[in-house]
Order: structure tokens, then C-alpha cells, then sequence
């Protein structure tokens, strides 16, 4: 009796893939489908977050958008989303800071603060907001070792 060789026995289709090579390639198809959709979802969020930045009055706007870069530029890995309205940046889908425009709630001040998420910890007490009116360049460099703390 002739053997079948492995080949023979593995190859199902004229194309030449078995069917766990087929089934490798859908998996992937469907990763990359989701990739695709999770970008597209991660760049509607930052949309979002650029129309809420722009519909704010002008010094919440201008605060906001330097918020925006400085978060951007020093932690990347957080992505933008609305929350409450307000720009937010989360990890893992969870908000870790966040911006709060003063016109929002007819304050005095803006701010701009972490959730419990952000690594911030310091001994038995530490700030997890900050009310802003400007941001001078001890204060962006503030910021952005904060919000680089915070996602370490």
C-alpha cells in the first residue's frame, strides 16, 4: 500500500493553504479589521477633543490647547477622549488627567487635574488638581513632569 505523503494529507485547496494557514490568515484579517477600527475610533476621539477645544471661549481655549500638546508631546501613550464635556486623556480606557475649562462651571479659574489612576503618589499626601488662569513655562514644565509621572 502507497503512502500519501505529508503534503498530500495537508494541502485542502487548489491554492495551496491548509486549512490552519486559511484560519491564521482570517484571525489576522479580523486583528487587523479591529487595529483599523481602534485607530479610527482613537482619531474620532482626538477630533472630538479638538472640536471641544475650539468651541471653548478664548482664554479656556488658549489653556486648553497648550494642555493638549504638552500631554501629547510627554505622554503619547494616553489616548484623548471627552469626558464630562472637557478634554481627558486615558490609559487603558481609564481617564487619568483631565482638563476643566472655566466657562464650564462659571469659575474663577480653569484646572487641570489626575484621577486616582495617575502614579502621582508622594508620601500620605499630594496635589491632584491645579487651578490654572495661565501657564507660564515653569508651569508647562510642571505639567509635563507630572503628566510623565503620571503614566510611569
Amino acid at each position: 500500500m502507497a503512502q500519501k505523503s505529508a503534503k498530500s494529507t495537508t494541502r485542502e485547496t487548489a491554492e495551496g493553504f491548509t486549512a490552519e494557514e486559511r484560519a491564521a490568515m482570517k484571525e489576522r484579517a479580523k486583528e487587523l479589521k479591529a487595529e483599523a477600527r481602534a485607530n479610527k475610533n482613537k482619531e474620532e476621539a482626538e477630533r472630538a477633543v479638538l472640536a471641544t477645544i475650539a468651541e471653548m471661549p478664548e482664554p479656556d481655549r488658549v489653556l486648553a490647547e497648550r494642555f493638549h500638546a504638552i500631554v501629547k508631546a510627554n505622554a503619547p501613550s494616553l489616548s484623548p477622549k471627552t469626558w464630562y464635556g472637557m478634554p481627558a486623556y486615558a490609559k487603558d480606557g481609564k481617564v487619568v488627567c483631565f482638563f476643566q475649562a472655566a466657562a464650564k462651571f462659571n469659575a474663577r479659574y480653569a484646572a487641570f487635574g489626575f484621577n486616582d489612576t495617575a502614579n502621582l503618589d508622594e508620601g500620605t499626601m499630594w496635589p491632584t488638581s491645579f487651578a490654572v488662569t495661565e501657564l507660564t513655562a515653569a508651569d508647562e514644565a510642571r505639567i509635563a513632569a507630572l503628566v510623565k509621572r503620571a503614566v510611569n
